[in-house]
């Protein structure tokens, strides 16, 4: 049986490498469901690694990281001074990811609502595209324990940014992703205009601009099992601005 990177007869076989994922988990007050979720995780990935960005929540979720850290190599932690929005904590992830040579960073939320199982489907489809993202909003896709209005208004809000934005996936505000680390490195070299809500469909609408492979995978979304929601009207109206103030440029090139 040859040896994996020796030379025989002529031609080399050279040893495969294994890609690098890290999950990156923004966490503001999130001290119940933070342990849950990565027993959860690293059941179904022993093979990601994780970076939990702590915004200095009160409520101690940065120290039981570090505890957490410190009893399991796979997990880093870095912590930011104050909560400056969802879309800043994970740049911060994403480039100290970048900076750390991983081949696809992951976004994921530390409140249970993203379910690890589904990972392993978002995982296996990024050999072939350069941003997967799961989707509620494909067939196969679903939602538990939403009422009937947030499903309306997450629907008619994809539908809206997919209009004005032209781009043809599905959901746009999802939170659950595998960028492949040069899409990533190439989308945020300019600076990230949002950063609550509307995060999300800025990196898809950049993501798809730069051209990339995007994958929809279904996914089951589950309602928050610990901790209170960390979306407001405010974060709702910054979206809104923005993706009507993009969609204006789009059309009128101005």
């Amino acid at each position: 049986m040859p040896l994996l990177g020796c030379s025989c007869a002529g031609f080399s076989i050279e040893e495969t490498r294994v890609p690098k994922y890290l999950v990156v988990l923004p966490t503001y007050n999130e001290l119940e469901s933070l342990p849950v979720v990565l027993e959860r995780l690293f059941a179904h990935n022993p093979q990601v690694s994780v970076l939990i960005v702590d915004d200095a929540s009160p409520d101690g979720t940065g120290e039981l990281a570090d505890r957490l850290a410190k009893a399991d190599a796979r997990i880093q932690v870095l912590h930011r001074d104050a909560k400056n929005g969802l879309g800043a904590a994970y740049i911060a992830g994403f480039k100290l990811g970048l900076s750390q040579g991983f081949d696809y960073l992951i976004e994921m939320d530390a409140d249970g609502s993203h379910r690890s199982q589904d990972l392993v489907k978002l995982i296996e489809a990024s050999t072939n595209a350069d941003l997967v993202i799961g989707s509620r909003w494909v067939r196969g896709g679903a939602v538990e324990n939403w009422a009937w209005h947030r499903v309306a208004l997450s629907k008619l809000g994809n539908r809206y940014a997919r209009t004005l934005l032209g781009v043809g996936i599905r959901d746009m505000t999802a939170g659950f992703r595998v960028f492949r680390a040069d899409l990533l490195a190439k989308i945020i070299e300019t600076e990230v205009a949002s950063a609550g809500y509307s995060f999300q469909i800025e990196m898809a609408w950049r993501a798809s601009k730069a051209g990339a492979v995007i994958t929809e995978v279904p996914i089951t979304f589950v309602e928050r099992e610990y901790g209170s929601s960390k979306m407001s009207s405010a974060i709702v109206r910054e979206a809104l601005w923005l993706i009507t103030r993009w969609g204006l440029k789009r059309l009128f090139r101005f």
